[in-house]
């Protein structure tokens, strides 16, 4: 077996804002495994500056993945814990190789183009009247789950987009998720989600900054809108941990990206204890290619998933890779006679 990696840069089409800055491009690394004449690819979605992997020997760390490929899968995985983003990758490019095609990892009624996964469609932070257009937009093309993200601009210009919402839809019609980002104080969060379960908020991700398990914890216990834990998973890799923090704050749901959590074997672990806890949850890219969004989406769907997932954000960028994903009317949809369109391999 050979390999090798390669380096991408994502464009994005219309800048994205969140609570930490304005992001126009995304760094992504790609691994690709051969053997005979067989090609696997698996995507490790570093994300700088949130990813607990975002560290200067990121590279050599891959180097030392390809040099040591004689070590055999789960000795590979084992031995990269602290990069959760490049165990995703390799998770992949093995699934990859394995496959009857290199992008279909695990065929079902999903792949096969008979069922769709329901999503969410993404609004971006920035001045009201951009969001006002975002979210206009997504009711048009047929989103029944909108997800905000808030706490860049003024609490009280964010809340009236969110009224303007609920006028003309109910909860019934529209279901409104918002993500802070961990943008508010401990001492205001609660108070601003009595704000927004005025308008039946379905649920928060990340009210207040992560690593504050006993304030989280207090707001999990008080809030009358539904907490999602998502930065508060970056960097728990140990079971024990993770089942720590899941016993200590109670959330009433965790939100698994897998290029964050150590792919779908961290992400497998987390689920096993969300569900011993009584957490709900649900699956959210971290803005992965065509390629690593292709591989979570059909993961999410063995997973008998019912609740909107955070998986549509293929359309985002420029130079993205053709390939059968489509988002549509509020829907991630797989159009077998769609070919993919990948030149980092033969």
């Amino acid at each position: 077996m050979k390999g090798s990696y390669r380096k991408h840069i994502l464009k994005f089409k219309t800048p994205g804002g969140t609570s930490r800055g304005i992001l126009t491009e995304k760094e992504t690394w790609f691994i690709l495994l051969e053997e005979a004449d067989k090609t696997g690819i698996g995507e490790c979605g570093l994300l700088r500056g949130l990813s607990a992997d975002d560290r200067p020997d990121y590279e050599e760390r891959l180097q030392w993945v390809i040099d040591h490929l004689d070590m055999g899968k789960e000795h590979l995985l084992a031995s990269l814990k602290d990069f959760p983003s490049i165990q995703f990758g390799l998770e992949q490019a093995f699934l990859s190789l394995r496959a009857s095609s290199p992008f279909l990892l695990f065929p079902s009624a999903f792949t096969s183009g008979d069922v769709s996964i329901p999503i969410n469609g993404l609004i971006w932070m920035g001045d009201p009247g951009f969001m006002k257009q975002q979210i206009e937009q997504k009711l048009n093309e047929g989103y029944r789950c909108i997800k905000l993200k808030i706490g860049a601009i003024d609490f009280g210009k964010e809340l009236n987009l969110i009224e303007n919402i609920r006028t003309h839809f109910s909860a019934d019609q529209i279901e409104i998720r918002v993500d802070a980002n961990g943008a508010f104080t401990p001492l205001e969060a609660l108070d601003r989600l009595k704000d927004l379960a005025t308008f039946s908020i379905h649920s928060i991700e990340q009210p207040i900054p992560p690593g504050q398990w006993k304030e989280m914890g207090k707001l999990c216990e008080k809030t009358p809108v539904p907490i999602a834990l998502d930065e508060e998973l970056i960097g728990v890799f140990d079971i024990h941990k993770k089942e720590q923090l899941l016993r200590e704050i109670r959330p009433q749901y965790i939100i698994l990206k897998p290029s964050f959590v150590g792919g779908f074997a961290g992400s497998e672990e987390w689920i096993y204890l969300a569900e011993k806890y009584e957490a709900g949850w649900w699956v959210t890219s971290a803005l992965e290619s065509n390629i690593g969004l292709n591989a979570i989406a059909q993961w999410a769907f063995t997973k008998n998933i019912t609740l909107p997932q955070g998986l549509g954000t293929g359309g985002l960028f420029t130079n993205n890779f053709e390939s059968p994903l489509r988002a549509q009317s509020g829907f991630l949809k797989y159009l077998p006679q769609n070919k993919w369109n990948v030149n980092l391999i033969a």
